[in-house]
């Protein structure tokens, strides 16, 4: 199963709460096992597992099990996110809506949410329930009651009007319901059916825009590019390119030990890689091909030692691998 990641910008935001509100920084690093360098470009991607024992080692710490909704009433969801930028750059509340549909994974992938959309705008009668769809409904119930107060809070930039008049929540009941409801500004109803959020219809067409339109173009075209570098982290190809890199060195780098590695059947590798339109050969031949070049460029190793990084045991072999890569032996290429 393919680990799910978070935002850095957002684990170094709770980080910087939970010790505002008097965690200890060292302790919370020591029971998260997140490394203070992972926090440093807010674009780097945080195992989800890593955050959740921040979090519950923060609620400890600062005695305080609404420690995540707080957090989204403090923090802006646009000093810890792209995404919060994004919908700041939205021209209504539905467009900003579609946004954090489209860019959601961003802030924190989930599991359980399946095709489509993770939150639906529902109509029933005068009322438009928001919902959100995540289907493991009390596993880490911060990746909903967050996300939620989050967007509560967002909305009271631009508006003091009450859209929101109900929240339901599929947790059970905490110790301090009323906390909730203060931070909500509404009635939440604990151990319900769904997770969901009752609004007015005017909701939707509510204006936003509090950055200039232009700047909308500027971060979408970023956050596009970070979904891609986030789907291709989670592709095939890229898994088996990451194991044979840590391999080529051995000389083994075979088909049956990648399996092996990932835990599945070749049968299975195969079928995967052909989905994606690749051989395991095909790969492991440019994947190589790309290390040699770039060992060879930088000048600090030699031909015979850059074939035996790249799994060649005859350096002979490698040369003429190289030139049908290149055209040219790897001596010309390393001196040029």
């Amino acid at each position: 199963m393919t680990e799910l990641s978070i935002a850095a910008g957002v684990v170094a935001g709770m980080m910087e709460f939970a010790t505002s509100r008097g965690a200890s920084r060292e302790v919370l690093i020591a029971r998260s096992g997140i490394s203070p360098e992972d926090l440093e470009d807010f674009d780097n991607r945080i195992p989800l597992n890593k955050y959740q024992a921040l979090v519950n080692a923060g609620k400890e710490l600062c005695n305080d099990p609404a420690l995540s909704l707080h957090y989204a009433e403090a923090v802006d969801l646009a000093e810890v996110s792209i995404v919060g930028l994004i919908t700041r750059a939205a021209e209504t509340m539905v467009d900003a809506f579609a946004q954090i549909n489209r860019y959601g994974r961003l802030v924190a992938e989930v599991d359980g949410v399946g095709e489509g959309d993770r939150y639906k705008l529902i109509e029933r009668g005068d009322d438009l329930w928001l919902v959100d769809t995540r289907k493991n409904l009390d596993d880490f119930p911060e990746l909903v009651e967050g996300p939620f107060a989050f967007m509560v809070c967002g909305v009271r930039q631009f508006t003091d009007a009450k859209l929101m008049h109900e929240v339901h929540l599929t947790r059970k009941a905490p110790e301090e319901p009323r906390e909730y409801e203060r931070i909500f500004g509404a009635p939440v109803v604990f151990e319900s059916d769904w997770n969901a959020m009752r609004a007015d219809k005017i909701w939707t067409s509510y204006k936003v825009a509090l950055t200039p339109p232009y700047v909308f173009g500027i971060l979408s075209e970023h956050a596009d590019t970070l979904l891609n570098e986030l789907d291709s982290a989670k592709s095939m190809r890229s898994r088996v390119e990451a194991l044979l890199m840590s391999i080529l060195h051995t000389g083994n780098a075979s088909m049956d030990l990648a399996a092996s590695k990932l835990g599945m059947s070749q049968q299975t590798l195969y079928r995967n890689l052909k989905a994606e339109d690749v051989t395991f050969e095909k790969l492991l031949d440019e994947l190589r091909h790309k290390l040699a070049l770039h060992y060879l460029s930088g000048k600090k190793v030699s031909v015979n030692e850059t074939a035996y990084l790249v799994g060649f045991s005859d350096p002979s072999a490698f040369s003429r691998a190289f030139k049908r890569w290149t055209g040219k032996s790897p001596s010309t290429t390393r001196e040029q």
